[in-house]
Order: C-alpha cells, then structure tokens, then sequence
C-alpha cells in the first residue's frame, strides 16, 4: 500500500513539474504568436539550446564535452536565456520582417540546424550520447528532491506569468497587440515595427530557454532526440490553441488539459501488447489531434479566450 502511495505521489509531482515546464514555454509562444502574430515553429531549437547552456554551465567535468564549470543551478538558468537570446537576436535579424508563412518555413529550418549541430558536434554535446549527471538545484543540501524542483518551476511559472501579464497590459503591450492586428495602421502611427517583432521574439525565445534549462534539470540526462518537433514544438503549438491564444491564463489551462490527455493516453500504451505499440503511439498523437479540432469548432478562440487588457476577466 505504502509503495503504490509513493508511486502516485512521485507520478503526481512529476506530472505537475512537467505541467510547469511547458507552462513556461507556452507562455513565450504566447508572447510571440498570441499577441505579436509571429509563427514560429522553430522552439525546439530555442528549447534545446537552453537546455545545453545549462547543463554545461552546471555539470560536472568531462572530457566527453564542453564545459563541466560546475557553476550554480540559477547560473545555468540565466546562461540558457542568454544563449537563446542571442541566438533570437541573430535569427530575429534575418527573419522578423518575413510574414507569417515565410516565418515559420524559415524557424522550421532553424530549428533542425540547431538539433543537427547539437548531435553532431560531439566536442562540444558528446553528439547523440548526451550529456548525463545534470545535477538538481539544492543537491548538495537537500539531495534529489523532487518537491523542491517542483517548487522551483512553479516559481518560474509565476514570475514569467507575472512579467508577461505586466507586459501585456503596459504600452509596450499595446503596440505589440497593435502590431498583429493592423501592421500598417500601427506603422502609421509611428511605431517602429520591426524593433518590436524582434523584442517579442527574443523575449519569447529567452522564456523557451529558460524552460529547457528547466527541462534538462528536471530528467537530468539530454540528448538530441529529446528534442524533436512532436515533443518541443508540435504540442506547445496545440496547448496555446486549445488553451486560447492571447490569454496567458488560457496558455497556463492550455497546457495542463493537453498533457493530462498526452499522460492519460500513455496509460494505454502501457497495458497494450508490445506488437501494437507503434499503432498505439500513433493514435495518442491523432487523439490530441481530434481534441484540437473540438476545441476549434466549439471554441474556436480556445478555452480561455483573449480578454481586453483592462478587462478584470
């Protein structure tokens, strides 16, 4: 009885610890798409590269990669935002006055460049064998504790909801929610669109880099395949649908109803025979789908829809 407690207790704070994670992601696909109307499909890359940055900056040496400084957990968490940052700067640079269909074409291409960079360049990653040992904030003192990080990433959650929601409602806001309704008009009035679309983007991207870094601490072992587009992009895409795009709240409700779906789902994949699990595995990924059109046709807006900036809603 005490085993089959500890196990759900461990799979519960597993569960909301990676509810939190993607929380944080969605939040900066939100800035980006929900309220600049920048597609970008490229946030594994984002997501991997702060994943990388921290676990180097906070691993033990090795020869089998880069780094090993052995530097504190919230060193590596700032080092993944940067890295990501400046990564966005360098692909906002190039890419933030394309369009919307040819922003996302360019961000798929950027994505897949940063993934085969990280599985190739084995000096710097150990290639596909990944880096192991990334240790848990507050290891030396608490040990691996899994309620500790849990708490850590809720306090992420908070403080990148609290800075977007004060960011949304400021000027600043406005002319990024201005920007996706009516480009022209807001050019017009003086504002310089470009400026703008790229510190969304950069903003965004130093959010999906922080939720890496969260990411590659709380498994604390990565390597490329971790990081493909079904897992880092693909679902943070349908978590901000069915949750309601311009609302942070419905991001937040977005991603805890897709992965108590995705995790419901993985239920049956467990007690099926092992000769169907491939089909099964499939059809996790067309029910998620299924849910999405639902969503669309009943609440096109999403769960949560975007409310007015002033609205106490």
């Amino acid at each position: 009885m005490m085993e089959d407690l500890l196990g759900s207790v461990t799979f519960g704070v597993f569960f909301l610890t990676t509810v939190g994670i993607y929380v944080v992601s969605v939040l900066g696909l939100n800035l980006q798409w929900g309220m600049t109307g920048q597609l970008n499909f490229g946030i594994a890359g984002f997501f991997a590269l702060g994943a990388y940055t921290s676990a180097i900056m906070t691993t033990a040496p090795s020869d089998h990669h880069l780094g090993g400084f052995e530097m504190p957990i919230f060193v590596g968490f700032a080092a993944a935002m940067i890295v990501a940052g400046i990564t966005a700067v360098l692909v906002g640079l190039i890419t933030v006055r394309l369009r919307t269909d040819y922003l996302a074409i360019a961000t798929i291409g950027i994505a897949e460049i940063v993934r085969l960079f990280l599985k190739n360049e084995d000096w710097l990653t150990n290639g596909v064998r990944g880096i192991p040992g990334i240790p848990r904030p507050f290891e030396a003192s608490v040990g691996d504790n899994m309620f500790v990080f849990m708490a850590i990433v809720f306090f992420c959650v908070v403080l990148v909801y609290l800075a977007l929601e004060r960011a949304r409602r400021a000027p600043w806001g406005r002319v990024l929610r201005a920007i996706r309704e009516n480009e022209m008009g807001a050019e017009a009035a003086g504002k310089h669109i470009t400026r703008f679309r790229l510190e969304a983007f950069v903003v965004g991207s130093m959010i999906m880099g922080l939720a890496g870094a969260l990411f590659a601490h709380q498994i604390g072992f990565i390597s490329p395949e971790a990081f493909t587009p079904r897992f880092a992009t693909f679902i943070v895409w349908v978590m901000l649908i069915a949750g309601g795009s311009g609302n942070n709240r419905g991001a937040m409700l977005g991603a805890l109803v897709i992965w108590l779906v995705w995790s419901g789902t993985g239920f049956v994949t467990s007690i099926v025979p092992p000769e169907y699990a491939t089909q099964v595995s499939a059809v996790r990924l067309l029910m998620i789908g299924v849910l999405v059109q639902v969503i669309l046709l009943y609440r096109p807006e999403g769960l949560l829809p975007e409310k007015p900036p002033n609205s106490r809603t």
